[in-house]
C-alpha cells in the first residue's frame, strides 16, 4: 500500500476489521501488516508443534567387538545393529584391542568393514573408521529418520492388531458353527422317557399294603407299647378271680 500515516493504517485495519501489526521494527520506515493477528498467533502455535513432533532426538547407540570375535558371538552383535538402525537410531562401532592385538589394527578394520557391508541395506557408514588409542571406532548412520521409522512401526502394530481380531472373529465363527452342527446331528428322541425314568404303575400295590385272604387267619398287632400291655393285664386279673 506504500508509505502511510499512523492515523490513516489505523483507520484501513478498523475499516477492515483487522489487527495493524508491526512485522519489521528496525525498518525505516517501520512495515506493518494487516491480520487478524489471534488467528495468526493460533496457526503459528500450530506449526511450532508439528515441528516438536517430527523433531527426532539423534541417539547414538554403542556395540563393543574383540578382533577375535566368535562367529556366533557376531552374529548377535550383528542383530543389535540391525535393530539400531530399523529404529532410526546410528550406531557406534568401537573395536577393543588388549595385549599383542595392538599390533594388528588390519584385523580390527577387515571386521569393520564386514560389519559395515552386512548391514548396507539398513545404514551406510557415516564416518570411516579411526584409531582411538587402543579402540578403533567408525559410525553408522541409518537410511531412514527415526520418525519415519515410528510411522512404519506403528502402522505395522496396527496391522498385527487387525489381523489377530480378524482370528479371534473367525474362530468364534468356527466354535458356532460346530455347535450349531453338532445340535442338529442329535436324534430328537427327549419326548420318549427312558426305561428307568418311567414311574411304578399306580394299579399294581405293593405286597405289603395287600388284604390278607379270607382263609387265611390275621396276624395279631404287636401292643404298641410296654405300659400299654401291662395296664391291660391288670385289669383282666379281677375277672378271672371273681369266675373262679
Amino acid at each position: 500500500m506504500g508509505i502511510v500515516s499512523i492515523n490513516d493504517a489505523l483507520r484501513l485495519a478498523q475499516e477492515a476489521d483487522l489487527d495493524l501489526v508491526e512485522v519489521a521494527p528496525t525498518a525505516r520506515p517501520p512495515v506493518c501488516k494487516l491480520m487478524d493477528y489471534g488467528k495468526y498467533k493460533y496457526e503459528s502455535a500450530l506449526k511450532a508443534r508439528e515441528s516438536r513432533r517430527n523433531q527426532a532426538q539423534t541417539v547414538i547407540k554403542e556395540i563393543k567387538l574383540r578382533p577375535k570375535i566368535d562367529p556366533h558371538d557376531y552374529g548377535t552383535k550383528k542383530s543389535h545393529v540391525e535393530r539400531f538402525l530399523r529404529q532410526g537410531d546410528k550406531v557406534k562401532v568401537t573395536i577393543m584391542f588388549r595385549g599383542r592385538e595392538q599390533s594388528r589394527p588390519e584385523l580390527g578394520f577387515r571386521l569393520l568393514q564386514r560389519l559395515a557391508s552386512d548391514v548396507e541395506e539398513l545404514g551406510f557408514v557415516e564416518s570411516q573408521p579411526r584409531q582411538d588409542g587402543r579402540n578403533m571406532i567408525m559410525v553408522i548412520g541409518p537410511h531412514r529418520r527415526k520418525s519415519e521409522a515410528r510411522t512404519d512401526r506403528a502402522s505395522r502394530d496396527g496391522h498385527h492388531g487387525e489381523r489377530a481380531s480378524s482370528r479371534s472373529r473367525a474362530a468364534s465363527t468356527a466354535a458356532a458353527s460346530t455347535a450349531a452342527s453338532a445340535a442338529a446331528a442329535q436324534p430328537a428322541e427327549a419326548s420318549e422317557p427312558s426305561q428307568a425314568a418311567q414311574p411304578a404303575e399306580a394299579s399294581e400295590p405293593s405286597q405289603a399294603a395287600q388284604p390278607a385272604e379270607a382263609g387265611q387267619p390275621r396276624a395279631r398287632p404287636a401292643p404298641a407299647t410296654a405300659a400299654r400291655s401291662g395296664a391291660a393285664r391288670v385289669a383282666a386279673a379281677p375277672k378271672a378271680s371273681a369266675r373262679s
